[in-house]
């Protein structure tokens, strides 16, 4: 069964964390083994009421935020190359390499796109300072699927219930607001620890104009790929400067994509009924039984045609924006750098293959995005470009009607010969807007207008 959404999942006993204790090395008794894990339950449930009162919404952030920053404990303690310093921040050394990285992939950018640089500054941020920066838009992006989980549960409840459960149901909203935050914190901790840039996810998680990598991420990126650690950051520096050039001068680009994750979550519909079936399945005395019953996908949400709608926009416009990021680094890199090409597939197959921006994001909202856009996206953009030129390329962001469908992905060739057709004029839909209103205004005007009456003695113009 796939990874259930935000709210859905349970913990699962086989994979704890590297700061949960272990249990004794295995050689336990099972009598024993289960009281250890009774007690570690018992810990966290103590830790998790200690913090509701903190929090009034559907998540509990606070905790969620403790737990993620709780799991990085130990991130950045290790010295490695430029990466961090043994206080777990950013050291000097971390920061100057970004913005030199940075800097030069802004310069190598400003021939390849008609969009001007977007961020304002770049940063080295350590795992725990995204956890902190990128929180905000992870809240906007949760709490729609938190609400509806929460409010499937109470409007199951018969009327009688309800009213006899009274107080106790803003009780059971504060221990399900703990127990997303508990997930969500868990997630966020892990995700944190391997991701490279502020737009890796392919959402604009950061603060706007804030242009950000995570070196000791990068560090880690690096083994193995045998190529030296400040190419690999330039590389990454100018996938994420591409992303905030889009980012900073599509100004509808990052609305519609947050809008359109909302919609999808908003759209979580829950069968209730499925909790008659479980309850026949439990037995008490079996906890096997019960986590059993519970993954069986009896409460797993099913999508409506709504939500598809939302998810198949979404993965396109994801997939433009990403294939068009590939396209302009590597027209702006060229043959500045020996292993951009081997570093364009390893990105390529990373995003393909389900990295760990792809599994939280699924297990958060809800969405499994679907890489393999990208790379049709990309062929559509570098075909464009080569026809008609940087200038129509990216003046098709100009205005979100302009920009191909998942249509137009399937045959870039159709579309691309499509916009040959097109005059200029075509590419400026802003004006053409403010031309119809106009003369709408002016219509409507001149109906409302009454006709004016001559005056007396006035016997009309004489020619």
């Amino acid at each position: 069964m796939s990874n259930l959404p935000f709210g859905f999942g349970l913990p699962d006993p086989d994979k704890r964390g590297d700061n949960e204790p272990s249990g004794g090395g295995g050689q336990e008794q099972p009598g024993a083994d289960a009281f250890g894990q009774l007690g570690q339950m018992l810990s966290q449930l103590g830790q998790m009421l200690s913090q509701a009162g903190s929090s009034t919404g559907p998540v509990n952030y606070d905790l969620a935020k403790q737990i993620a920053l709780q799991n990085l404990g130990g991130t950045g303690e290790v010295k490695l190359g430029f990466a961090s310093g043994a206080s777990g921040a950013a050291s000097g050394d971390a920061g100057t390499a970004v913005r030199d990285a940075a800097h030069l992939a802004e310069l190598w950018l400003d021939s390849a796109t008609i969009l001007p640089a977007g961020a304002t500054s770049s940063v080295a941020w350590t795992p725990k300072d995204w956890v902190e920066k990128t929180l905000p838009t992870w809240q906007r992006l949760c709490d729609p699927v938190a609400k509806q989980v929460s409010g499937a549960w109470v409007e199951a409840l018969p009327d009688e219930a309800k009213q006899a459960a009274g107080p106790l149901l803003s009780m059971v909203g504060q221990m399900g607001g703990m127990a997303f935050g508990s997930q969500l914190g868990n997630a966020l901790g892990q995700l944190a620890s391997e991701v490279l840039t502020s737009t890796e996810v392919g959402l604009p998680l950061g603060p706007a104009a804030t242009s950000a990598l995570l070196p000791a991420n990068v560090e880690k990126f690096t083994e193995g790929l045998e190529l030296p650690s400040s190419e690999v950051l330039v590389f990454l520096a100018a996938r994420e400067a591409a992303h905030q050039r889009l980012f900073a001068h599509v100004p509808w680009l990052r609305q519609r994509l947050l809008a359109t994750v909302e919609e999808f979550a908003k759209g979580i519909k829950v069968d209730i009924s499925g909790l008659e079936e479980i309850a026949g399945r439990i037995d008490p005395s079996n906890p096997a039984a019960i986590e059993e019953a519970m993954s069986s996908g009896l409460l797993e949400p099913q999508t409506t045609p709504e939500q598809q709608a939302a998810l198949s926009r979404l993965e396109t416009l994801l997939a433009l924006v990403e294939g068009w990021v590939d396209v302009v680094v590597a027209e702006a890199i060229g043959d500045r750098l020996p292993g951009a090409d081997a570093l364009r597939e390893t990105l390529r197959r990373r995003r393909a293959t389900g990295g760990p921006a792809e599994q939280t994001f699924a297990t958060l909202v809800g969405l499994e995005l679907r890489p393999r856009r990208m790379r049709a996206a990309s062929a559509l953009w570098k075909l464009v470009g080569d026809q008609h030129g940087t200038e129509k390329r990216d003046g098709l962001w100009s205005h979100p009607d302009l920009l191909p469908n998942a249509t137009d992905l399937d045959d870039p060739m159709e579309f691309a010969e499509h916009l040959g057709e097109q005059p200029a004029d075509d590419l400026d839909p802003i004006a053409e807007l403010e031309r119809t209103e106009r003369a709408e205004k002016e219509a409507k005007s001149a109906d409302e207008k009454p006709a004016e009456k001559p005056e007396d003695g006035d016997s009309g113009s004489k020619d």
